[in-house]
Order: C-alpha cells, then structure tokens, then sequence
C-alpha cells in the first residue's frame, strides 16, 4: 500500500496529478491512498487511479503507531493489492486508524518539517530531504519550482518517471449545470490574489455585450462577492453560481464552458485540466510557479508586472496588480479565443 499526502485544495491537487498518474503507473498492483480533505472527493474521483481517499483535514502526529523496528526501509513488491489495514475516517475527521503504517508514505504536501513528521514510521518516506523532520534522503527544495515539475522531480529521484504534461481530469457527467457558458471566478482563498471585484464587474459586462452568455461561480463563502460582481455587470441573479454548485458541478461546468477568466485559483487548475480557453491573472505569486502549460496558447496569463500593466517589469507590487486594466483582460479573451478558432 501507498499512502500520498496531499491535504490542501483544488489547485494543488491538479498539480499533482502528473505525480500521482506516475505512482499509479509504477506500482499498479498497490492500493493507493490519497490523504486528503474530504470535500475533494469529487476530483479525486476524477484524476483516476486513486484507490481509496483518507479524509485528512490538517498536519498533525502520525495517525498510526510509530513502529520501532529496525529493519530497513523498503519499496513494496508488486502484489493484488487489497483493503488498508484501518477503517477509512469519516467526513471532517483528521485521519486516524489502528495498525501498522503503510509500507510507502509519499509527500506530495511539502517541504516539511510538519509533513514528514505526520508520516514519520512508514516503511519508507519519499519527500524532499529535511533534516529538521528527520528525513536526510531525498533531492533538495526549490523556492522557485513551478507546483508540477516540484513533483515530477521528486519522483524522478526515487527512479519514478512523471509525465508533467499529463494533467488532464476525467470529464465529469454535465447533469444540470449549463454548457457554453463563460465563467468568471472573482474569489481567491488569498486576499492578496484578488483582483478588484468592480474591475471583474466592468469585465463581465462588456463579456456579455459581446455575447458571452457570463456566470460568476465561488464558495459559498464568496457568494456576497459574486453577487456584487454580477450586480454590477447588469447581470440576472441567476447567473451567481457561487455557493450552489459542489464540486463534482464546478468541474463539470468548466468543462463544458466557452471560456474561464479568474484569478491564480483552483477554477484556472480545472480550464487547464480540460483544455478550456482560460484567462488567468496572476498576482503576486509569477505564473512560472503556477500557470497553465506554456506552449498552450488557447491558456493566456496575465501577471501584474511589465507590459501587462503597463509599468516596468519585475515583481509586482500589490497597487500595479489592483490596476490591471480591464482592457487588457478583453484582449487576452481574444487572443485565447482565437487559438481555437484557427
């Protein structure tokens, strides 16, 4: 069995799909256990290949009993594969299960020391060296990485070749979510990636005079934003999907869009997934570390600095973000959009 740690949201489990593909590929006699919050559950139903998810909230102490054994680490052999040995947790509880650890633990969470420590007593840990979270094996961090090749380089250390191109998600079931639509994403769990709410408004209406048939998704928790931003763009309130769709339906609907604008957020991670013409802004986290495929030009990225904001290049401060101009998101559209009409 092979568990994989990866206890954050949609972004970064998009990105770690070339990695986990490559462990699946690897080892496709072994159970593989994705450690996870449990809302994900849809979308790890579509990266495939995961056998089971553990319902995995935060960081914490080893979920299992530390063995003490001495004998050495190693790699499982190839068998029919079967049931972890511990009861799968329930929705919103932190992973826990009497028994032994997993012969493999895998870090796909981060650098640590926390991360290592939550898997400390597996059989073997692949992560990054660490000597903080008692772990001196393994390839050194780097600050700069972009997510994907972060984890496809792991991997590689430990003789696992990933395909860092293969990032496509099982195309969910439409159901009753619309088709053709374009989807403006105005929220970001990080307030610093926000860009302004009237800017997306002014955006989403000149969208829809030019035709585009807009809705404006979020979380329930960003439904207030998306309705000032459809407000503002003369929009019906039928158009404000946020807090209405579960995540299995955002998928579905990202799939089956026309084109996607929003910030440097999980929606953006979905367009890529799906081949979806995508306009994502980033700032102030460069989309060298985050962004779509760069020879996919149907994806445009705009990142507040240099000619996309009219200033100099380099980092962006948080004032050239916020003045990103509504303008130059219209001619990113056309750009994306006639990738895919040649």
């Amino acid at each position: 069995m092979i568990l994989v740690l990866r206890a954050l949201g949609v972004g970064d489990l998009a990105t770690a799909v070339p990695a986990l593909r490559a462990l699946r590929a690897g080892y496709p006699g072994e159970e593989l256990v994705l450690a996870a919050p449990a809302w994900l559950g849809p979308l790890v139903a579509l990266v495939g290949g995961i056998d089971r998810l553990l319902p995995t909230d935060d960081l914490g102490p080893p979920p299992w009993p530390v063995r003490s054994s001495a004998d050495p680490p190693r790699w499982p052999a190839r068998s029919s594969g079967g049931a972890p040995p511990w009861p799968v947790a329930p929705p919103g509880d932190s992973a826990r299960w009497p028994g032994p650890p997993p012969e493999v633990a895998v870090n796909l969470h981060g650098r640590g020391p926390r991360s290592h420590r939550m898997l400390a007593g597996a059989g073997r840990l692949v992560a990054f060296r660490c000597p903080a979270g008692g772990h001196r094996d393994g390839p050194d961090w780097r600050d700069d990485e972009h997510e994907v090749d972060r984890w496809c380089r792991l991997l590689a250390w430990h003789g696992i070749a990933a395909d860092r191109t293969d990032l496509a998600l099982r195309r969910p079931a439409p159901g009753r979510v619309p088709a053709g639509v374009t989807v403006v994403h105005p929220g970001s769990k990080v307030e610093a990636k926000r860009w302004p709410a009237d800017r997306f408004a002014a955006l989403a209406r000149r969208l829809a005079d030019r035709g585009h048939r807009v809705v404006v998704t979020g979380s329930a928790g960003e439904r207030e934003l998306a309705a000032r931003v459809a407000a503002g763009a003369g929009l019906p309130e039928s158009a404000v999907l946020a807090g209405r769709t579960d995540l299995g339906e955002l998928a579905a609907l990202v799939a089956a869009a026309r084109l996607v604008v929003s910030g440097d957020t999980g929606v953006g991670h979905l367009a890529t997934a799906y081949r979806v013409p995508s306009v994502l802004l980033f700032g102030p986290v460069p989309p060298a570390r985050w962004g779509p495929p760069t020879d996919r030009p149907w994806h445009r990225v705009l990142w507040a600095s240099g000619e996309d904001c009219g200033g100099s290049s380099g980092v962006p401060t948080a004032s050239r973000w916020a003045a990103l101009p509504v303008d130059r998101v219209l001619a990113a559209v056309d750009e994306a959009e006639e990738t895919v009409r040649v």
